[in-house]
Formats: C-alpha cells, structure tokens, sequence
C-alpha cells in the first residue's frame, strides 16, 4: 500500500476539511502580512516624507526576508517536520509583523519588515505541503487551490481594515492588530505531523499514531537516497525549470503591480482614497479568480489550466496599459487581478506534485526563492519606471510579454499530474 492510498483509506474526508480550514487560517495571516504594506505604504511616505527609492526599498525588503524564509523552508521541513516548521514560521510572521507597528524610522521599520519576511516566506511553502501530505490524490489540487484561495480573504480582510482605520488610527493598527493571530499558536501546537513524514522518520508504528488506527496492510514508499540537488537531476530538470520560471513571473507581475497599485491609479489623475479602494478591489476580484481554477485544476488539469491562466494574464496585462478611461482602467485591473492570482492559485498547487516526499520540502522552497528574488526586484522596477516618468503601457508591455513566455514554458515543458499518486 502506498501512502497516498493509506490517507485514502485512513484519513476521514471531515478531517481533511478540517486541515484544510487550519491551514487556510494561516495562510490568511500570512497574505494579510504581506499585503498590508500596500496599504500603508502611502502612509509611510507621508509621515517619513520617503523618496520613492526609499519606499521601493522599504516593499523590496519584505522579499529580501521571505527568500531567506524561502531558501530555508524546505531544509526546516524536511529535517524537522511539517508541523515544527509551520509552528517556527507561523511565529516569526505573527510576532514581527505586529512589532512593526511601533517602527519610529525607516531603517528600524524595514529591519523588522525583513524578520517578518522571513516568516512570511517559510510559512507558505511549509503549509503546502503539509496540506499536499494529508489530503488524498483524487482533491489534492482542489484543495491546495483552496488554501491558497485564502490568500485573497486575507488580501481582503486586511484591506478593509486598513481602508476604513486610515484616517482614524493611522497606518500602525494595520500591523498591531496581527496580535490576534497568536490564538492560532496553540491550535497548531495540536495539530499532527503528516503521514508520509511521520513514516518516512518513524516507520509504520508513528504512522499509526498519526492516523490514530491500526494499519494492517504494508506500506510501501520509496527508499531512494536524494540530495538538494535532486530537483535538477534528468528526471526532474525539466519541471523544476518550468515551475522556477513560472513563480518568478507570476511573483514579479504580481509585486510589480499591487505594491504599486494606488500610485498607478493615482497616475491616471484618480484620488488618494479612490486609489485605495480602488486597490481594495482588485483584492477583492482575487477570490474569483482562485476559485476558478481550483475547479479547471480538476476539470481539464494543471498543465493546460495553467498555460491558459497565464496567457490571460499576459494579454490583460497588456490592455490594462493601453486604456484610458477610469471605467476601463479598474475594469481591466479586475481582470488581470483574477487571471494572476488564478495562476498563483495552480502553481501552489502544481508544484508539490512534481516531487517525491523526501524532497518535496525542498522542491516546495526552491520554487519560493524564485518568487522571493523577483519579489526583491518587481517594486524596484515599478518605482524606478514611476520616477523616471514611463508611461503605464511602456512598464506593462514587459510584464505582459514575461506572462505569455511563461505560458509557452509550461506548455512546452509542463507534466499532467491530474489523478496521480505522489511518492
């Protein structure tokens, strides 16, 4: 019997859910601490009076911390576990990101920006495959859509108070208001190492304990000695090639444009507060979008779902750099919200199935380091194309082309996992 078959078999559908909504509350913590810079950004350059080189570097230094998240993510959960690596990131995101509420200076502020990075980055690769290593093969790709779905609650949740405490609170409640994430500590305390780890460290008596039953059957997973390079050996070169370069774009068009989404639409002559609303939006259509492709995901597959996503992106990319009425330009905005963040969907979802569980961690992390590294530079790009005065259909055509590359890449060198066991 293989793993997968014994979650199949020993892990009730209701638990599965439960995991589910577990890990779905993470990862909402997890997006409201990234996504909360969009929103008080301007607030930081109002009260430091910030150069727009200085706030690019200020967004730029979240990514610079979530790579090291990332780079370590896969050696934490692969050495110690999936649940200790969730509990030592989960606590790193909460406790940083509720520090930077009392920041009194740019340098102070983007250090501690940098921490909460760190947990930022580690959290959501380890959570995947958590999730990944305790949901059966048949919803496996529902679900991690799903959980990444919560990306956009929490993108929402923190807009909203964000949006509505502005002018009242001031940008800092929008980061102290992270101490109520700390009743989550306790309950993942509780949580469970994932089976195929627990059998992989234990044997078949911790993996009984894990599933809380007697598994008769014997359990059969490969022995196989790998390394971290495992994931650029033959066999692996090609889809660890296409998943890279796929995080490094979607992260790059998506940092490239909604850490900078207030002051695009600010461009275009729209108000500071429309400007965030606007944002707000944008958000909001996040959730379509993931919703989507976590039913294609199981319709027509992750490969094709994934070429098609891209290239949507791509193309209203494109036209929301060419339009020019504000009807138009949120309109297009929307589009292009729901097709990225569709994308961002599949690929957490697409990028556990290509590796086997003893590497799983570390495949899970490389592909993070990618979006880290374009996440260090997409602000950059987008400040310094502001600042030297480019217009919004010169600075959108790169992203637009990167987008549709991408797409070709994944169709060119993708794999269908749809309905198939992971060792």
């Amino acid at each position: 019997m293989r793993i997968d078959e014994a979650v199949a078999k020993y892990v009730p559908k209701e638990k599965q859910r439960l995991l589910l909504v577990l890990s779905s509350l993470a990862w909402i913590v997890d997006a409201a601490g990234v996504m909360v810079l969009s929103f008080t950004l301007p607030g930081l350059i109002d009260e430091w009076k910030l150069s727009t080189t200085m706030a690019g570097a200020i967004a730029s230094s979240t990514f610079i911390g979530m790579l090291i998240g990332a780079l370590s993510s896969g050696f934490v959960a692969d050495l110690l576990g999936r649940k200790i690596s969730n509990l030592v990131y989960l606590l790193s995101t909460i406790t940083f990101t509720f520090l930077l509420g009392f920041a009194r200076s740019p340098e102070f502020f983007m250090i501690f920006r940098i921490l909460a990075g760190f947990g930022y980055g580690g959290l959501m690769p380890s959570v995947n495959a958590y999730l990944s290593e305790f949901t059966t093969y048949r919803i496996r790709g529902r679900y991690l859509v799903l959980l990444e779905a919560s990306w956009a609650i929490g993108s929402i949740a923190i807009g909203i108070f964000s949006v509505l405490t502005r002018e009242s609170l001031g940008w800092r409640w929008s980061f102290l208001s992270f101490f109520v994430a700390y009743a989550l500590v306790p309950v993942f305390l509780s949580l469970p190492e994932t089976p195929k780890y627990a059998y992989i460290k234990g044997g078949k008596k911790k993996l009984e304990r894990v599933l809380g039953v007697e598994v008769k059957e014997s359990v059969d997973v490969s022995r196989e000695r790998y390394s971290v390079l495992s994931i650029l050996k033959k066999k692996y070169l090609k889809r660890t090639v296409m998943i890279w370069i796929s995080w490094f774009v979607v992260s790059f068009v998506y940092y490239a444009l909604f850490t900078w989404a207030p002051k695009i639409f600010a461009s275009q002559g729209i108000s500071s507060a429309r400007s965030l609303w606007f944002t707000f939006f944008m958000m909001v259509a996040q959730l379509p979008g993931y919703l989507s492709a976590a039913y294609f995901i199981e319709k027509i597959g992750r490969k094709r779902s994934l070429t098609i996503y891209f290239i949507g992106m791509g193309i209203s990319t494109l036209f929301w750099g060419y339009v020019s009425s504000t009807f138009l330009l949120v309109t297009m905005a929307l589009i292009l919200s729901f097709f990225c963040l569709g994308v961002w969907g599949l690929v957490y979802a697409y990028t556990p199935e290509l590796y086997p569980t003893p590497f799983r961690g570390t495949g899970n992390g490389s592909a993070g380091v990618m979006a880290r590294i374009a996440g260090i530079i997409a602000p950059y790009y987008t400040g310094y194309m502001l600042k030297v005065g480019a217009s919004l259909p010169h600075i959108f055509l790169w992203l637009s082309v990167m987008s549709i590359v991408a797409g070709i890449v994944v169709m060119a060198l993708g794999i269908e996992t749809k309905g198939k066991y992971i060792d």
